[in-house]
């Protein structure tokens, strides 16, 4: 069935592109992807998204009788993650070149190692350009994300690093030859907030505002150099608890990131941080927490404040070489917090800091691609403590201070990809 779809959208594509021979225009059609086979083995029971292949976070340790029942040796293997898209160009409207791009994958619908693959989408857009000037408008990679290191691991880096595919429009302006002005407003889909009803897109939804992104690049001369800010503004609750009153529960967090590149020959050297608040709606370890209750009944709300960055390594091209290193801190919350807090899905309240180290070599021969990796991923647990330190109230912010201690996951993960 998903073949069928997927060859009625290319010839209707088609269609569309011969009739589009009348305003002397033609356009081309490409399509691409690819058959990526993983194979992972992994020291400890972890975090995962869909199967086992998007790796996020070990988990914390299991005491029973003195055993550690998340100390368990597992392995998975999967074709899941192949691809297929489709690049559209040549269009021309009154000056405006006019592209797009359609592009799925069939890594939805198995739950844990069990199910069947099913076709779905990840980026849908049109791109609009005219001298300085270029637009974006449909799904896409989040303009903190679309920068990602060497590795072939399906998370990228990710959790040391935004990962989030968004609708969104996103406008570009060139200042110069080599400095461009990025503006985006963006929405929530597949990649959410975290509140009182789980993750979910309705807290942007009832905040009635997009998330705003403004940033600048510099490329020249084999560098790169990104800088920007990321504004989220959402409603946790439109509702009080009984939910016959309306409330006007708000929080407005701001996220700043630098991301720098250098390529030389057969070289090239990447490096992202971060500084969000909460963040978890692009897959970083962060949220936020209620911090005050109003008499009115609304709630106030307090961002955890997350530090992560990553750098990565890449020589040769036949056989290459890739080297990636990432570190998270949680800070915790900005103010004391006096209720719940609500915290990535894909992670842990009580982690307060977490590295990665990821070497791996890639065999490229031609259109097929043989990849080894080891990923050594720790992080460090610990226990909300609030008690009286040197005299002094140590409050509740969002941070485990006690008992802290450090869990390691060792995963070894091949793959064999053929692209077309």
């Amino acid at each position: 069935m998903t073949k069928k779809i997927f060859a009625a959208a290319l010839l209707a594509t088609t269609l569309l592109g011969s009739a589009s021979a009348q305003d002397n225009n033609t356009v081309q059609f490409k399509p691409y992807g690819f058959i990526r086979n993983y194979a992972v083995m992994d020291t400890r029971e972890s975090v995962y998204g869909t199967e086992d292949f998007f790796f996020y976070v070990p988990k914390d340790t299991k005491m029973v009788n003195g055993d550690d029942l998340n100390a368990q040796n597992t392995f998975a293997f999967a074709a899941l993650t192949s691809r297929l898209g489709l690049d559209v160009t040549g269009y021309q409207i009154n000056g405006w070149k006019v592209a797009a791009k359609l592009e799925g994958d069939f890594y939805a619908g198995v739950s844990g190692v069990t199910g069947t693959a099913l076709f779905r989408l990840r980026q849908a857009y049109v791109t609009l350009a005219k001298g300085s000037f270029s637009a974006k408008v449909g799904q896409a990679w989040h303009p903190m994300a679309a920068d990602m290191p060497h590795v072939f691991s399906l998370n990228t880096g990710a959790p040391f690093g935004p990962f989030c595919r968004t609708p969104e429009v996103v406008l570009d302006g060139k200042l110069s030859d080599s400095v461009t002005l990025t503006a985006a407003a963006l929405w929530q889909m597949q990649y959410t907030s975290a509140g009182p009803e789980g993750a979910s897109a309705n807290y942007i939804k009832y905040g009635g505002i997009p998330e705003l992104y403004l940033g600048l690049s510099y490329k020249a001369n084999g560098f790169t150099g990104r800088v920007g800010v990321d504004m989220l503004s959402i409603r946790p609750r439109h509702l009080d608890a009984t939910g016959t009153k309306k409330v006007n529960d708000r929080i407005t967090t701001f996220s700043p990131f630098l991301y720098l590149e250098y390529t030389k020959d057969l070289f090239s050297i990447k490096a992202k941080t971060i500084f969000a608040q909460a963040g978890e709606h692009m897959n970083l370890n962060g949220g936020y927490g209620v911090s005050a209750v109003n008499a009115d009944g609304s709630w106030e709300y307090t961002p955890t404040r997350n530090s992560s960055s990553w750098i990565s390594m890449s020589y040769g091209k036949k056989f290459q070489a890739v080297l990636f290193a990432g570190y998270v801190k949680n800070f915790g919350t900005a103010k004391e917090l006096v209720g719940d807090l609500y915290f990535s899905k894909n992670s842990f309240s009580n982690m307060t800091q977490m590295f990665r180290v990821t070497p791996e070599l890639v065999y490229n021969l031609g259109k097929v691609a043989f990849g080894l990796e080891y990923e050594l991923t720790g992080i460090q647990y610990g226990s909300f403590v609030e008690a009286d330190r040197y005299g002094v109230r140590q409050g509740n912010y969002g941070l485990a201070t006690g008992d802290l201690h450090w869990v390691v996951n060792n995963r070894l993960q091949l793959m064999l990809k053929y692209t077309f």
